[in-house]
């Protein structure tokens, strides 16, 4: 299967610039998953700039946005 970097960088919101896995998802995923991390692109933009990415904040983050919405 072809990467689509490209194409994927175009709605990548995560802002680790120096990360060489940036736009490259299944690389993303599995270096996250070893850690017990969720990728940014699982969370809002005011929550992925904190670089918090455990499971915990996550589910904060994703509680904080049901009963905003």
């Amino acid at each position: 299967m072809e990467c689509k970097k490209l194409e994927n960088l175009t709605w990548c919101n995560c802002s680790f610039n120096a990360c060489g896995k940036k736009g490259i998802c299944c690389e993303c995923v599995k270096y996250h998953r070893e850690r017990n991390e969720i990728p940014a692109c699982f969370f809002s933009e005011e929550m992925e700039c904190g670089y918090d990415r455990s499971i915990e904040n996550f589910i904060k983050d994703y509680r904080n946005r049901k009963t905003v919405a």
